[in-house]
């Protein structure tokens, strides 16, 4: 698919403590969890220093409100969806990376619901080794405040994820036009959101090198590495595509596969103008576009929290992020230049790591650092 791209957010940080010497002896990825024995809490590791899961994993017509703290997301197709994002209205990705809810746009899974109005553009592609989504959106609709966001993933700093003992489904895994009724865990997966954007990840975990393809340590390089993707404003697209190569690996000119490593320590920025590759979208084919009002249809009439600044569902007042990607400079505590799809300005603080080593204090912050270095 051809045109701009539109995905462009901050991923702004500000200092979170987290004892550097700690990770979990029961890691969230590898926790097979079939969909009919889902536990109440996911979470095993009561020890942990960053405490324990805050919401839950069994969810069905009973949880589903709006004040749901289900935490058990699904990426099924362009009208069954969902996101992570704050329980709490006007709350920073920062400040609550480790208590994430879900947010999908089709009723039926226990969860909040997207409300009409709050994604703007929206691409899905399916490949032989996961499924892909990325677009804009009206984040405020979802709790999210400011213009900071970050990574949530299956790693998270300490093993546990982010958020801690979050779990993710799809049943367009293992059948060709998806829609089968069986819903497969995908361990490994990795989601960018805030100013204005998301887009995220989930690997087959019998596909294509599920590890590398949503590999959690590369959080301070955003959407534009870690999720290539040709989103175009007020479209709404789901394609076939071919699997891209693992995150950090690439071609150079000199025809050699090489890894790109990120700096582990916040401390020293990304200089994007030299990094040695440039990211490209993987090939699509077969895109199919719909109308939006077609496919978030459960999400009409849903009201967006108070104290978002929105005083309804559609955004008519108040809303203040429209979707289309802006530039945005780091002010937090330890925030250090970076970028996302659309070339844009955008800061972050993360590290990466051996898995024993979680991440220094001070560096977890907006993290959803998955450390967890496979």
């Amino acid at each position: 698919m051809s045109g701009s791209t539109l995905l462009s957010f901050v991923l702004l940080a500000t200092s979170t403590v987290v004892r550097a010497d700690y990770f979990s002896p029961d890691p969230l990825a590898n926790k097979v969890v079939p969909f009919d024995a889902i536990p109440y809490q996911v979470m095993t590791d009561t020890d942990d220093p960053r405490g324990f899961q805050t919401g839950y994993n069994i969810c069905n017509s009973t949880t589903e409100t709006q004040d749901s703290m289900c935490q058990t997301m699904f990426v099924n197709h362009m009208d069954d969806f969902c996101l992570w994002a704050p329980p709490t209205a006007n709350s920073t990705i920062a400040d609550s990376e480790g208590i994430e809810v879900a947010w999908c746009s089709k009723k039926g899974h226990g969860t909040r619901i997207i409300p009409e109005g709050t994604i703007t553009s929206l691409q899905m592609v399916k490949t032989p080794s996961y499924i892909q989504i990325a677009g804009t959106l009206n984040q405020n609709f979802i709790n999210i405040g400011g213009t900071d966001g970050g990574e949530l993933d299956s790693g998270g700093q300490d093993g546990e994820g982010n958020p801690m003992g979050g779990l993710v489904y799809t049943n367009n895994f293992n059948a060709s036009n998806g829609n089968n009724g069986t819903y497969i865990q995908a361990q490994h997966w990795s989601f960018f959101i805030g100013d204005s954007a998301f887009c995220g990840k989930i690997c087959d975990q019998t596909g294509s090198n599920p590890q590398g393809l949503c590999n959690n340590i590369y959080d301070r390089l955003g959407c534009e590495y870690n999720v290539p993707s040709d989103v175009e404003a007020n479209t709404f697209e789901y394609c076939l595509g071919d699997d891209m190569m693992p995150v950090g690996t690439y071609v150079g000119t000199d025809g050699k596969t090489s890894v790109y490593t990120q700096p582990s320590s916040e401390s020293i920025s990304i200089d994007f103008d030299n990094l040695p590759y440039t990211p490209t979208p993987a090939p699509t084919s077969s895109c199919t576009q719909f109308a939006s009002a077609a496919i978030f249809t459960d999400g009409v009439g849903v009201t967006v929290a108070a104290g978002n600044g929105v005083t309804n569902s559609s955004g008519a007042t108040g809303a203040s992020n429209t979707g289309s990607g802006t530039t945005a400079k780091a002010t937090g505590s330890g925030a250090s230049s970076s970028k996302t799809a659309s070339g844009s300005t955008t800061s972050a603080t993360g590290s990466s790591g051996a898995v024993a080593l979680g991440v220094s204090a001070g560096a977890v912050a907006a993290g959803f650092f998955a450390v967890l270095a496979l």
